[in-house]
C-alpha cells in the first residue's frame, strides 16, 4: 500500500532520478529464471525466499511471508488487519504451464493477460497458447480448471513487440448460460454452461467457445482479420438478415479497446458481442456454435458524438472511444432489449441493442461530461489545465449510477512544474427523465463533487494512462479500485469529504495484479470485498478493514509501480512495516471509528470494547492460563469483579467472549492443497477434541472460582451462550462422525439403498459443509486463505450458519435437476445432520444440565428463528417428495419417511420450545402459535397418510409377524408416530388413528393422558363426535370424563341438560332445558346421523318440540326440589302460555308465505304482540294484553310504549260513538248498560289486568301502567298521561263517548265483586278505584 513519507535509500533516489529522465518509465522487472539473474540489491535483501514471493500453492508460506512476526501469535489466527489475504491458489495445470512459460525464456516485458468475471466468478490467465479458466471463490487449488488452446493461425498474427501495452493483450468475456435473469442463489455461485468469447486487442482476432464446459478441448470458433477477408465467414442463424459484404474489411492498424457480450434470448448457445477500436469504429459480433458473422455497425458513427451526424468515425483523439459496459449486469429471458454505455473522450454515450428477433443497435441519448458546464461534468479550460483523459467508465448493479476515472494533465504556473491528477466522476440518472423523448435531453446529473484520488501525481504517457482500469462495487460500500498496466491496484475510498487511498502492491518478483473483482454477496444487497488476481501469486483479497484503517491521505505520486518501496533495501521495507503497524491503532480511533453509515457497522464490535473489556479478558486469560498449569484459582472472582467481568452480558460478556475463543480456534497447519480429502484427516477430529477438553476445563474452573454461581445468578443469558457452545461443539464432533461413515460407506459402496446414483450421491453433507464455510469465509476476509472445510469446522459458534444455508439455498444442496432417487438420497443425509446435530446438542445438555442456569424466559440457540425455518425448509421439501413421487418405489419412500418422522420430531420441539420461552417472557407469540401449529399438521398429516399407504399396499417390511392383520399392522406401523403427535397436542393425527384402529381403549388412554388446555384431547373428541352427530358415543363418554364433558357442552346446551340429568343435576338440567327452549338459535335442537338419515335434515326446532323442552325443564325443576324450583316452575309455565298463546293468534292469523315462515319459528313477545296489533283482529287485540301478563315485570316496564299502544288498539275495537247514541236514544237501563259494555274490548282487557282474577308474573300491570290517573301520583310515574284513563282521554270518541269508555274499564276491573252499579256508574268515585 502507499507508504508513508519516509527518507528513501540513496539506491532508491537514484532509481527516481532515473525514471524522472523520461516520461515512459521502463517495464517493471521480471521473474527472474534463475538464482543469476537476481539484482544485486534483492539478493541483499535478507529472510526473503531464493526464489522471490514464496509460492502460494506452498499452504500458506505466501501469507507468512506477509505477515510481520510481531502479529503472528499462538492463537493461530492473528492475522494484520491492514494486510491482503490470501484467497485462493492456481489450479495445478496452471503451475505447470507457467513454469513450462518461464523456461522458454520469454522476454521479460512480455504481457499477461488475465481477468476475472463478477457474475460467474470465473478467473482466467492466458500462458502461450492456452486459456486457463477457473473459480477465483476456492481458497484450495481447484480441480475444475478449463483449458482451452488458442488455434496457431490466431497466435500467428499477434504482435509481440515491446514497445506497447497491447503487444500481447486479450480481451474475454463470458456469456452465462445457467441464467440469463439474475442470479438467485448467489451463495453458491457456481457456473455450470458459460461461452467465452475473446479477441486479441491488436490484431482484433476474435474466438468464440460455445459452452467451455460441456466440451472441453473443443475448437473454438474463429474469425481473424486480413486483408482479402470478408466481413462474414459464416452464415447467421437468422435468416431476415443480410451480410453486410460492401462494408470495409474487418482490418486495421487500430487495437480494440473494449468488449461485452450478452447472451440471446431464444437461441441455442448464441450471443451477440461488441467491441469498440480506438480508430473510433464500433463492431458487432454474432457468434453461435456454427461461426462468427462481423459487421460494422452503421449507426451514424459520428453522430455517435453529440457534435453532428452522418456516417463516419468517434471524434475524439486517439485510443477512443475508450470503454463499454453493459448498463445492468443481469437481464431477464423475457426482455428483447439490452443497453449499454460507451465512454468517449468527452461524452457517455447510451446506446440499445434489440437482441430479437433481429440484432440492431440504436443510440438512446449521449451527454457531454467534458465541457464548459462543470454542473455536467468536468470544466475544461480552467488554468493550468491542459488536457483531460476520461479513462474507463463503470456502472453499479441498479443501472443507476456511473462512475468515470478521469485524468489531467496541468501545468502549475507558479512552478512551471507539470503533474497528473487522478479523480473520479460520479453520475447518476436524473429523476423523471424520459429518455426516448428527446435524443438531446439531459440525462444525467453528478452525484456528488468530483472525488480527487491523487492532486498531483509524476506526469504518465498516454499509453500508460489508457492501461488504466476502474472497477466498482466492493467493501467498504463506496469504494472503488483502479488497476494500472503495470500491475498495481489502488483502492479509493472516499468518505466525509476525505478521500483515503490503498495501494495493493505485491513485490515485483510476485508478478503484476491482472485483474480486480469483487467476492459475490453472501444474501442479496451489497457486494463482498475486493478480490484481485494476480501475474503469478495466486488470488488475494482486500479486507473493508484494511481499506479503512490502513488507507493514506492522497500522496503526491503515481498509482504506478515507480518509487515503489519494495525497490529499496531491506532496512527501509521493514521501517515501511514497523511505522506502518504503529500507525494502524491511530487511524483507527481517528478516522475508521468516525466512519458513519454502513461502514461503520462492521467494525463497531471493536470499537466498543473498551479498556476495561480489554483488561478484564486478559485477566480472565490469564487465570485461566494458571488453571489449567497448576489448577488453582486462588482470588480469581474478586479480581474480576473488580476489573468489571461482569458487568457486560450477552455476547459482550468477557467469559462469553473467551468460551467463544476456544470453540472457534483456528488450526494451524489444517490447509492442505487437497480439496475433500481435508475432511479425512485425522487432525480435525483430533482438533475438535482437544476443543471440548479445553472447553470442560473452562466450566471446571468457573465452577471452582465461583464465576459459575455468579453468572448463574446475574448473567444467566451469558452463562447459556457459554453451555451453548459446548452443545455446538458436541454437535460438530458428532457431526464429523457422521461425515467419515457417509466417506467410508462412498468408499466401501455400502449403506445406500441408491447403488445407480453410488457416483452423484457422494456430498450433500459436504456440499452443505463447502456453503457454510464459504459463507463464513465472505464475511470474515482474513479467513479467505482457509478452506471452506477448515472454516466450518474452526467456526464451533456459528452453528446456526448451517440452518440459514438449508433455508436459503436447499434447492443448490439438493439439485433439483437431478432424478428423483438422487434427490431423495440427498435429502434423507441432510436430514439426517440436522438430527444428529440436535441430539448431540440434548445429549450434552441432559448430561451436563447442572451447569445451566434456570431457563425462564431463555431461548435455547436451536430455538432461533433460523433454526427452525432451516428445519422447515428440508421438512417441507421432503413433505413435497412424499406427495408427489408416486413412482418411487416403497423403499426409498419407506426411508423418506423415517427420516421425515425424525426431522419432524426436532422440528417440532424447538418450535415448542420457542414459545415456552416466549410465553415465559411475556411476549406476544401468537404468530409464532400459529406457524407451530400449521407446520405440525402439515408433518403430521402427511406421515400419516404415507403409514396409510404402506398398510393399503401390503408393506409389511416393519414388522416382523407377517400374519399380523391390517389393524395391528398399521398400529406398529403409527406407534412412533402416535407419540410424537401426544407430545405435540397433534389431536388430528391422533384421532385419525384411533378410528382407523377402531380402538376405544386406546381413545380413552390418550384422553386420560393428554390433559392441555381446554381438558386437551378430550375436548377434540368431543368436537368431533359432536359435528359427526355422534351424540350418544359423546354422551357415553361423558360417564369416564364427567368434568370434561360438562366444560365441553358449555357451548352444546342442547346435550348438556341429558350429562346433567346422568349426573344428578336436576336444577342445572332445568335452567338448560328453559334456555334451549326458547333459544333462538336455530339450530338449538340436536339431531343425530341416523336422523340426517332418514329426512330429518331440517333442524330448526318446532313449537311442539319447544314444549316439550319446557315440559321436562319444569320436571327436572320439580325433581330438583331446590328452594326456589316453585319460582322456577311458575316462569317455565309462563312460557309454556305464552307458546301456546303463539300457537293459537297463528291459528287466528290468515296463512300466506310469511305467516307460514313464522309459524315455524319462535317469536319473542314483543314480535308476537305486533303481529297482533298489525293484524286488526279483534280477538288478538285482547289476546296481546295475555302476552303481555305472561312476561316479566321487567319486559312491561321496558315495553310501556307498546302496552299503550295496545290500549290505544283495544280502544280502537268498539263503535264508541254509536253505542253513545244508542244509549243515549234508547234511554239504557243499569242493567242494559253493563250488558252492552261488558261486551266491549276495554272491558275484557280491563278485567284482564285489572280484575279480581287478573294473574300476572311477578308485578302486576298497575305498577307499570295504573288504571286510573289519580293513582299516576301512587305509582310514582312523572308522566302525567301514564295512565289507562288519560290514554283513553286522547281517543276521537272521548268527549262525547268518554263516560261509557270509562265505565266500561272500572266495570272491567271490579267484575266479579259485590259492587253496586249505581257506585260503578260514577267513573270519578275514589270507592271504584282497583290498582290491582
Amino acid at each position: 500500500m502507499f507508504s508513508p513519507g519516509l527518507k528513501r535509500s540513496k539506491l532508491s533516489s537514484q532509481k527516481e532520478r532515473n525514471v524522472g529522465a523520461n516520461l515512459r518509465a521502463p517495464d517493471s522487472p521480471s521473474t527472474p529464471l534463475t538464482e543469476n539473474n537476481k539484482p544485486a540489491h534483492q539478493a541483499s535483501i535478507p529472510d526473503r525466499p531464493s526464489t522471490g514471493t514464496p509460492a502460494p500453492w506452498a499452504p500458506r508460506l505466501s501469507v507468512l511471508a506477509r505477515i510481520p512476526p510481531a502479529n503472528k501469535n499462538d492463537k493461530g489466527d492473528g492475522v494484520d488487519p491492514i494486510k491482503p489475504v490470501f484467497v485462493g491458489e492456481f489450479p495445478q495445470v496452471v503451475h505447470d504451464e507457467q513454469t513450462s512459460f518461464l523456461q522458454r525464456r520469454v522476454p521479460a516485458d512480455v504481457c499477461i493477460s488475465g481477468g476475472m468475471d463478477k457474475g460467474t466468478c470465473l478467473s482466467w490467465i492466458i500462458y502461450g497458447n492456452k486459456i486457463f479458466i477457473w473459480s477465483y471463490l476456492s481458497s484450495t487449488a481447484p480441480k475444475k480448471c478449463v483449458t482451452l488452446e488458442l488455434p496457431s493461425d490466431v497466435l500467428g498474427n499477434a504482435d509481440l513487440g515491446r514497445n506497447s501495452y497491447l503487444r500481447n493483450n486479450w480481451l474475454l468475456s463470458v456469456v452465462n448460460w445457467d441464467s440469463t435473469s439474475k442470479v438467485t442463489n448467489r451463495a453458491a455461485n457456481h457456473c455450470y454452461s458459460a461461452g467465452i468469447v475473446l479477441c486479441n486487442q491488436k490484431t482484433r482476432a476474435v474466438l468464440y467457445w460455445s459452452d467451455i464446459f460441456a466440451d472441453v478441448g473443443a475448437a473454438p470458433v474463429t474469425i481473424c482479420s486480413s486483408s482479402d477477408e470478408l466481413l462474414v465467414t459464416s452464415s447467421r442463424i437468422d435468416s431476415n438478415a443480410t451480410p453486410n459484404r460492401h462494408a470495409t474489411n474487418f482490418t486495421g492498424s487500430s487495437s480494440f479497446n473494449s468488449l461485452i457480450a450478452s447472451a440471446i434470448p431464444g437461441t441455442q448457445n448464441a450471443c451477440v458481442a461488441l467491441a469498440c477500436c480506438s480508430s473510433g469504429e464500433l463492431w458487432q459480433f454474432y457468434c453461435s456454435p456454427n461461426g462468427i458473422q462481423v459487421n460494422k455497425v452503421h449507426q451514424n458513427i459520428q453522430s455517435l458524438s453529440s457534435q453532428g451526424t452522418g456516417v463516419g468515425q468517434l471524434v475524439g483523439s486517439k485510443g477512443y472511444p475508450r470503454s463499454m459496459i453493459w448498463r445492468l449486469p443481469y437481464f431477464s429471458v423475457s426482455d428483447s432489449n439490452r443497453q449499454f454505455f460507451l465512454l468517449t473522450d468527452h461524452e457517455i454515450q447510451c446506446f440499445n441493442i434489440k437482441l430479437f428477433p433481429d440484432l440492431e443497435v440504436s443510440k438512446l441519448w449521449s451527454q457531454e461530461i467534458v465541457g464548459n458546464d462543470g454542473d455536467l461534468g468536468i470544466k475544461k479550460d480552467l488554468a493550468g489545465q491542459k488536457r483531460i483523459w476520461p479513462l474507463d467508465l463503470q456502472v453499479d448493479d441498479h443501472g443507476k449510477v456511473i462512475t468515470v476515472l478521469v485524468a489531467t494533465f496541468c501545468k502549475d504556473r507558479v512552478s512551471s512544474s507539470s503533474y497528473t491528477q487522478y479523480s473520479l466522476l460520479t453520475m447518476q440518472y436524473m429523476s423523471e427523465v424520459n429518455i426516448s423523448s428527446d435524443l438531446h435531453e439531459r440525462v444525467l446529473e453528478k452525484k456528488a463533487p468530483i472525488q480527487v484520488i491523487i492532486p498531483k501525481a509524476r506526469v504518465e504517457d498516454e499509453d500508460f494512462l489508457f492501461s488504466m482500469r476502474l472497477r466498482v462495487g466492493g467493501k467498504p460500500a463506496g469504494s472503488t479500485i483502479i488497476l494500472s498496466g503495470e500491475g498495481t491496484a489502488t483502492v479509493s475510498y472516499y468518505h466525509r469529504n476525505s478521500t483515503r487511498l490503498y495501494q495493493f502492491d505485491l513485490p515485483h518478483d510476485a508478478g503484476k495484479v491482472l485483474d480486480a473483482s469483487v467476492l459475490p454477496p453472501t444474501d442479496d444487497g451489497e457486494d463482498g470485498a475486493w478480490v484481485v488476481l494476480t501475474e503469478k501469486a495466486g488470488i488475494w483479497a482486500i479486507p473493508e478493514k484494511a481499506v479503512v484503517l490502513g488507507g493514506v491521505e492522497p500522496p503526491e505520486r503515481s498509482l504506478s509501480r515507480k518509487g515503489s518501496s519494495n525497490e529499496g533495501s531491506a532496512q527501509e521495507e521493514r521501517r515501511n512495516l514497523m511505522f506502518a503497524n504503529n500507525i494502524a491503532p491511530r487511524r483507527a480511533s481517528s478516522d475508521a471509528w468516525d466512519a458513519g453509515g454502513r461502514q461503520a457497522t462492521g467494525l463497531t464490535g471493536i470499537a466498543r470494547r473498551t479498556a476495561q473489556d480489554e483488561e478484564s479478558e486478559a485477566l480472565l486469560g490469564q487465570f485461566f492460563h494458571e488453571f489449567l498449569i497448576t489448577g488453582k484459582v486462588d482470588g480469581s472472582l474478586e479480581k474480576l469483579k473488580s476489573s468489571g467481568a461482569f458487568e457486560r452480558g450477552g455476547e459482550t460478556n468477557v467469559f462469553v467472549r473467551t468460551s467463544k475463543s476456544i470453540v472457534d480456534t483456528l488450526a494451524k497447519h489444517w490447509t492442505t492443497t487437497r480439496d475433500a480429502e481435508i475432511v479425512a484427516m485425522g487432525i480435525i477430529s483430533t482438533q475438535l477434541m482437544d476443543k471440548q477438553q479445553k472447553h470442560n476445563k473452562f466450566l471446571q474452573f468457573l465452577a471452582l472460582s465461583k464465576c459459575h454461581e455468579e453468572l448463574c445468578s446475574g448473567q444467566r443469558h451469558s452463562l447459556q451462550i457459554i453451555l451453548e457452545h459446548g452443545e455446538k461443539l458436541s454437535a460438530i464432533i458428532q457431526l464429523r462422525e457422521l461425515q467419515n461413515i457417509i466417506n467410508q460407506n462412498r468408499s466401501t459402496g455400502v449403506g445406500s439403498t441408491h447403488s445407480s446414483f453410488e457416483n452423484q450421491v457422494s456430498g450433500a453433507l459436504w456440499d452443505l459443509i463447502q456453503l457454510v464455510g464459504e459463507r463464513a469465509r465472505r464475511n470474515t476476509v482474513l479467513l479467505m486463505d482457509r478452506d471452506n472445510a477448515e472454516v466450518f469446522y474452526s467456526k464451533v459458534s456459528d452453528l446456526e450458519q448451517v440452518f440459514y444455508c438449508l433455508e436459503r439455498h436447499l434447492e443448490y444442496i439438493i439439485s433439483m435437476e437431478r432424478p428423483v432417487g438422487f434427490q431423495i438420497h440427498r435429502a434423507c443425509e441432510l436430514s439426517n445432520s440436522c438430527v444428529i446435530i440436535f441430539r448431540a446438542a440434548m445429549d450434552y445438555k441432559n448430561e451436563n444440565h447442572l451447569w445451566y442456569p434456570p431457563p425462564e424466559g431463555l431461548t435455547p440457540w436451536y430455538c432461533q428463528p433460523v433454526v427452525r425455518n432451516g428445519l422447515w425448509s428440508i421438512a417441507s421439501f421432503m413433505l413435497q417428495l412424499l406427495k408427489e413421487t408416486s413412482e418411487i418405489d416403497m423403499s426409498a419412500k419407506s426411508e423418506l419417511y423415517s427420516h421425515l418422522e425424525a426431522l419432524a420430531e426436532v422440528l417440532l420441539e424447538v418450535s415448542s420450545g420457542a414459545i415456552n420461552a416466549k410465553v415465559e417472557r411475556g411476549e406476544e407469540h401468537k404468530g409464532l402459535l400459529n406457524e407451530y401449529w400449521s407446520r405440525r399438521d402439515a408433518i403430521l398429516d402427511s406421515l400419516y397418510q404415507q403409514v396409510k399407504g404402506f398398510v393399503e399396499a401390503g408393506y409389511q417390511d416393519l414388522t416382523d409377524n407377517t400374519g399380523e392383520n391390517k389393524e395391528e399392522i398399521l398400529k406398529n406401523l403409527s406407534s412412533s408416530l402416535l407419540s410424537i403427535a401426544k407430545r405435540h397436542e397433534g389431536y388430528q393425527t391422533m384421532w385419525n388413528i384411533c378410528c382407523d384402529l377402531n380402538d376405544s381403549g386406546l381413545l380413552k388412554n390418550l384422553m386420560h393422558e393428554s390433559m392441555g388446555p381446554r381438558c386437551g384431547f378430550s375436548y377434540f373428541v368431543f368436537k368431533q363426535l359432536y359435528g359427526k352427530k355422534q351424540y350418544s358415543k359423546l354422551l357415553r363418554l361423558g360417564e369416564e370424563f364427567q368434568e370434561e364433558l360438562s366444560i365441553f357442552l358449555n357451548h352444546y346446551q342442547d346435550l348438556l341438560w341429558l350429562h346433567e340429568v346422568f349426573l344428578h343435576r336436576f336444577s342445572a338440567a332445568s335452567e338448560t332445558l328453559h334456555v334451549v327452549a326458547l333459544s333462538q338459535d336455530e339450530g338449538s335442537i340436536s339431531i343425530t346421523e341416523e336422523e340426517i338419515d332418514s329426512d330429518h335434515s331440517n333442524p330448526v326446532p318446532t313449537l311442539t318440540d319447544r314444549r316439550r323442552l319446557l315440559n321436562l325443564s319444569k320436571i327436572a325443576a320439580f325433581a330438583g326440589k331446590d328452594a326456589d324450583s316453585q319460582i322456577k316452575v311458575k316462569r317455565i309455565e309462563a312460557d309454556l302460555k305464552i307458546l301456546r298463546l303463539q300457537e293459537e293468534i297463528m291459528e287466528v292469523l290468515p296463512m300466506d308465505d310469511t305467516n307460514q315462515h313464522v309459524e315455524k319459528k319462535l317469536l319473542r313477545p314483543e314480535e308476537l304482540i305486533e303481529l297482533c296489533l298489525e293484524s286488526g283482529s279483534k280477538e288478538l287485540a285482547l289476546q296481546v294484553f295475555d302476552v303481555f301478563a305472561w312476561t316479566s315485570s321487567s319486559f312491561r316496564k321496558s315495553h310501556r310504549t307498546l302496552l299503550e299502544e295496545c290500549w290505544k288498539k283495544a280502544a280502537d275495537q268498539d263503535p264508541w260513538s254509536e253505542l253513545y247514541q244508542a244509549s243515549v236514544s234508547e234511554g239504557w237501563s243499569d242493567e242494559e248498560t253493563l250488558q252492552q259494555l261488558s261486551r266491549t274490548i276495554l272491558f275484557k282487557a280491563s278485567n284482564r289486568c285489572y280484575g279480581p282474577k287478573a294473574e300476572t308474573i311477578e308485578d302486576g300491570f298497575g305498577e307499570v301502567l295504573p288504571l286510573r290517573q289519580e293513582n299516576v301520583e301512587v305509582a310514582g310515574l312523572k308522566d302525567a298521561r301514564s295512565s289507562v284513563e288519560a290514554i283513553l282521554m286522547q281517543h276521537r270518541d272521548f268527549p262525547y263517548a268518554g263516560k261509557l269508555m270509562l265505565t266500561a274499564l272500572m266495570l272491567g276491573c271490579v267484575q266479579g265483586d259485590d259492587v253496586k252499579l249505581e257506585e260503578s256508574l260514577s267513573p270519578m268515585s275514589p270507592k271504584t278505584s282497583v290498582t290491582k
